[in-house]
């Protein structure tokens, strides 16, 4: 209960952040351009919190806190006297309207600016993507691709750090090759390869897109030494203690600390023989896992024990710190390179090469929200600024009940210089309301499958 509280505090707090940055944009774009705004809204359904200001708008903290909206005086809404016709918004020039709609994702994309600049005015931890191993017959293997090289560019685009080659290698998806710049860690020796992409196979709730193109990354491992037997668990129980080393389970050699936990998990309430190495010496225990149901239902077996961790490899890890003008330049790149693989995500949808079933709700939002929060500030902005360049691109669609749609009538309206008929426009709203509701049950859908 105390992760779901957590989760859903995070996520009311972060989507009510962006929102809020999303509607000031239209507000204040709005009043810049004389226009009548007659409520400010935060949230919908019934309002818990109002109050006005002298220009006569109310401001709202609604009860539902899974959106927003600004209402402006509109005659084809309102009644409009002859005297305030010039405060109406349909009375405004379609270059004036193309701004004040265009403001909510522009608000946005400043935000993820303002947001990056600040982290890294703060100094942001990055890894090198160095190569510790390559899986045998992989696509990176076929390719060439050594242990010890750092991966420096993916398709001309340069790759410095972890974050940022993730982001470039899953822009890839559905492309039939993809040229990979690598620096030898040694000798510095650069070189090009390229990888042929027709075989890749990324599931990216399984596996990462780099375990995916058959690349180990250089960084910390959990190992099979015990680092911690919780007290009274069935760890302790069994007879274990700190510095264990497991060797084997029921016969089957541990080879690494994800394989542990698998059985552990796959046998709640089943004896386990375990072999195991304390100060040299070989011994063999029993443990019977203890059956562990989950918040969401699903029960795994728990033993009560957690490994010891290895340090990041020297020289991986390094701080990036800029200046006030620095940090800008940084935050723009960053937004930029998250605004275009989100626009090619959308893209790669529309042709088949990345699958609905990955499409994300408020739910996974939420889990995204309270993880980066418990993390510390720096993940959290991080998110922050991810899911405000997705909330303009997802804006920016052409369907009609989002402010894509409202842009594509007024681009109509400027080349034909009259506005789209009224009856027009509702269809078109009632069809993207559609595609939009059945988006969203699609990400809800996959949201609860991955509980």
């Amino acid at each position: 209960m105390t992760v779901f509280l957590w989760n859903a505090f995070t996520f009311v707090v972060a989507l009510g952040l962006l929102v809020t940055v999303h509607e000031f944009g239209h507000f204040w774009v709005a009043r810049k351009n004389g226009v009548l705004v007659k409520r400010f809204s935060i949230g919908f359904g019934k309002a818990l919190f109002s109050w006005r200001d002298r220009q006569g708008t109310e401001f709202v903290i609604a009860a539902i806190p899974l959106g927003g909206y600004v209402r402006m005086l509109d005659e084809r809404i309102d009644p409009v006297l002859p005297q305030f016709a010039d405060l109406a918004f349909n009375h405004k020039t379609v270059w004036q309207r193309m701004a004040i709609i265009a403001a909510g994702p522009a608000a946005n994309f400043i935000f993820a600016i303002f947001i990056l600049w600040l982290m890294y005015l703060i100094g942001v931890q990055e890894a090198k993507p160095v190569i510790a191993a390559v899986q045998p017959q992989s696509i990176v293997a076929e390719a060439g691709v050594h242990d010890n090289e750092q991966i420096v560019s993916v398709n001309g685009h340069n790759a410095r750090d972890l974050r940022s080659t993730n982001l470039l290698l899953v822009e890839q998806l559905g492309r039939p090759r993809m040229t990979l710049g690598l620096q030898d860690v040694g000798s510095g020796r650069q070189r090009q390869v390229e990888l042929d992409l027709s075989d890749w196979q990324f599931d990216p709730e399984q596996q990462t897109v780099f375990a995916s193109l058959g690349i180990k990354l250089m960084q910390p491992e959990a190992t099979t030494e015990l680092a911690l037997v919780v007290p009274e668990s069935a760890a302790e129980r069994a007879g274990l203690q700190k510095g264990d080393i497991i060797r084997r389970i029921d016969g089957q050699q541990i080879t690494d600390w994800p394989m542990l936990e698998r059985l552990i998990q796959q046998n709640a309430e089943q004896t386990l023989l375990l072999e195991i190495s304390r100060s040299g010496q070989s011994l063999e225990l029993e443990a019977t896992p203890e059956l562990l149901t989950r918040e969401d239902g699903f029960t795994q077996g728990m033993l009560g024990i957690q490994p010891v961790v290895t340090p990041w490899p020297e020289g991986i890890v390094y701080t990036q710190r800029y200046g006030v003008i620095g940090a800008i330049s940084e935050g723009v790149s960053q937004t930029w390179q998250l605004t275009r693989l989100s626009f090619a995500m959308v893209a790669k949808l529309l042709t088949g090469d990345v699958s609905v079933k990955h499409l994300s709700g408020p739910i996974s939002i939420a889990q995204g929200a309270g993880d980066t929060a418990s993390m510390g500030l720096i993940a959290f902005l991080a998110f922050l600024a991810l899911i405000s360049v997705n909330l303009a691109v997802i804006n920016l669609l052409p369907l009609p009940i989002l402010d894509g749609g409202h842009l594509m009538y007024l681009v109509v309206e400027l080349i034909r210089g009259k506005p789209v008929s009224e009856k027009a426009q509702e269809i078109g709203f009632r069809c993207g309301a559609l595609v939009l509701l059945m988006l969203m049950g699609i990400a809800l859908l996959n949201d609860i499958s991955r509980l």
